[in-house]
């Protein structure tokens, strides 16, 4: 059972993150150890030769990553990034990108994750991404 309600989430990255808005990012599922967020198309996110531009797919892997580890350990706000890697594994057509994240190892002070950003008119992977959270000493 995730320690977050989606609502709760969506309410913390809204507040706290206004750049998620900017990129119409919702989070539709978190469970103990995954997530899934969609990221709605909009025409601004569109770079040179027409496809979604790779920052803001990179902010939907974060943000998934994100509630994927506060899935896991609750409401910590200095969760945060340490390391992301993207492979772009083929070009987004103009439409809604999904990202599902999982966790693959928690620990203490650490959580390593990884992401598949899917376009939601492709059945393939459009990049795969790994990163590290950083997990603050509890009180």
């Amino acid at each position: 059972m995730s320690q977050l309600s989606v609502d709760a989430f969506q309410t913390l990255i809204d507040n706290e993150l206004p750049l998620v808005r900017l990129f119409g990012i919702r989070t539709q599922e978190i469970g103990h150890g995954n997530a899934t967020l969609r990221m709605h198309f909009n025409p601004d996110l569109i770079r040179p030769g027409g496809t979604i531009a790779g920052p803001a797919l990179m902010a939907l892997a974060d943000a998934t990553l994100y509630a994927v580890v506060l899935g896991m350990i609750g409401h910590v706000e200095l969760a945060v990034t340490t390391s992301l890697n993207i492979n772009f594994l083929r070009k987004p057509p103009q439409a809604d990108v999904l990202a599902e994240g999982r966790i693959l190892k928690l620990g203490k002070r650490l959580a390593v994750g990884e992401v598949m950003l899917y376009s939601a008119e492709l059945d393939e992977p459009v990049a795969h991404v790994t990163g590290t959270y950083s997990i603050p000493p509890r009180d």
